[in-house]
């Protein structure tokens, strides 16, 4: 084993090249610093690699087969559809290949020393990177710790062949006959709905009351009405226990309020939450402050306890979004070039990329109401919107929330069609304290989308054209 040199510091290391870790390496090099970024695995993180970027994908390609299938009430009807789930999957690797190695290009292009290792801190300026080959030692003068999550393995449900996570939902070579998911949020109900267009039988089992908890019930019910539909089986209120192995399968026992019941399926797939890699890289060793969960603590400017170490993604409090990891790299790296840059949360999307898609920004109506803030709301549906109509897409709608002396926006929700994109004006509107007449003012292109976030805004106003 070679051991490396460190007698010559580095300004700034990150340890993890997921979205926060490689977003903040490159925007510490382009304000001068010296920059290098370590990762154990591949460059991108799990959202590049086995998250964000293959599972839409997959999803994308599950959408295609069922509108080739369903598009009969347009007049088109195709015969003999098949899928080659082999080239599917050859087809997501080529969409993840060509993101992981555009990261690749622009460390090398902003000068960003690449290694491949684990990292683990021997004190608070030294980390060593070991990897099979070759041992390096690096002296740092400021550290971006943004190693990522893992998920959550249940004790009753390990990960094996038949027992599933995320990452291996995504990475099955063929198309399976049945399915339980366990755990109804974002990646259980967008991977079971997935499958369940390829064919797959689904059965979701969540734990609360209803799937997909933490976004508004009037919007959850789209997607559960999809669900349906694709002939998923959605058991609220339910607590897997166990299972047993079959001759093909597996055998799922849970409970519904008391109940024993059972459930046999191919494959479980566990979606209960992720956790974050925070353990077994020396931070106890060296003193960084953490949280029962394993959560760095940091401050405005994603600092820790350790003033020259800092923390961004799902390693520290808040959503686990790769977005949001993006954000706090930058502010991490402008903080460390000695600008006044601060976190500020109240305008970070979150979006579920179910069927149909939603989103939230800012806050809810029904958060606004907990608040004791006085305030206007503006709904408009996707069923009063040409460009949806003409899409085939007509259910859902978008929701305006404002105050109701200043007109100042909030938040908003959109549930429907392109709902991932739709967001983004509300989260501008959020950010930049736009008004609801600001919206309302600004001429939206005809027949489109976006349109609908106009006309909410216009309800909230009082002078709706297109509702009565």
């Amino acid at each position: 084993m070679v051991v490396g040199d460190f007698s010559t510091e580095v300004d700034v290391l990150v340890v993890g090249a997921g979205p926060g870790g490689y977003v903040a390496a490159i925007r510490a090099a382009q304000l001068g610093k010296s920059v290098v970024i370590v990762d154990k695995a591949n460059w991108g993180g799990v959202c590049l690699n086995v998250g964000c970027i293959p599972s839409k994908a997959l999803i994308t390609a599950a959408h295609r087969y069922e509108h080739m299938n369903h598009s009969a009430d347009m007049g088109i009807t195709a015969e003999g559809v098949k899928i080659d789930f082999t080239k599917v999957q050859e087809w997501k690797s080529s969409v993840v290949n060509k993101l992981t190695g555009g990261v690749s290009a622009l460390l090398k292009g902003n000068k960003v020393q690449m290694i491949q290792g684990e990292a683990y801190f021997i004190d608070e300026t030294t980390v060593s990177v070991n990897s099979e080959d070759e041992s390096h030692r690096f002296k740092f003068n400021h550290c971006i710790i943004a190693t990522g999550s893992r998920p959550i393995e249940l004790k009753t449900f390990p990960y094996g062949e038949r027992i599933l996570s995320s990452t291996g939902a995504l990475s099955l070579q063929e198309i399976p006959e049945s399915m339980v998911v366990i755990g109804g949020g974002y990646i259980g109900i967008e991977l079971g709905q997935a499958y369940a267009k390829f064919g797959t039988k689904i059965t979701v089992l969540e734990g609360s009351d209803s799937i997909l908890p933490g976004f508004e019930k009037d919007m959850t019910r789209y997607v559960a009405k999809n669900l349906k539909k694709l002939g998923v089986e959605t058991v609220t209120d339910a607590l897997a226990q166990g299972y047993t192995e079959t001759a093909d399968g597996v055998e799922v026992t849970y409970t519904v309020k008391g109940e024993e019941k059972k459930v046999s399926a191919q494959y479980v797939l566990v979606t209960v939450g992720r956790r974050p890699n925070t353990n077994d890289i020396g931070l106890e060793g060296i003193g960084v402050k953490m949280t029962d969960r394993g959560l760095i603590e940091v401050d405005k400017q994603c600092r820790t306890s350790i003033p020259n170490i800092y923390a961004i993604g799902d390693i520290v409090p808040g959503l686990a979004l790769a977005h949001k990891a993006s954000y706090e790299g930058k502010v991490a790296a402008e903080a460390i070039a000695g600008q006044p840059s601060i976190v500020d949360y109240k305008a970070i999307p979150a979006v579920v990329f179910s069927d149909p898609e939603m989103s939230s920004v800012g806050i809810t109506e029904t958060e606004a109401k907990a608040q004791g803030i006085e305030y206007a709301v503006g709904k408009f549906n996707y069923a009063a919107n040409g460009r949806a109509l003409a899409l085939n897409s007509a259910e859902g709608f978008v929701k305006i929330v404002a105050d109701k002396a200043t007109g100042v926006v909030l938040g908003g929700q959109a549930v429907g069609a392109e709902a991932s994109n739709i967001i983004a004006e509300i989260g501008l509107a959020v950010e930049t304290a736009m008004t609801l007449e600001d919206i309302a003012l600004t001429i939206h292109a005809h027949p489109t989308l976006g349109e609908i976030v106009m006309e909410a805004a216009e309800g909230a106003l009082g002078h709706g054209v297109h509702q009565l």
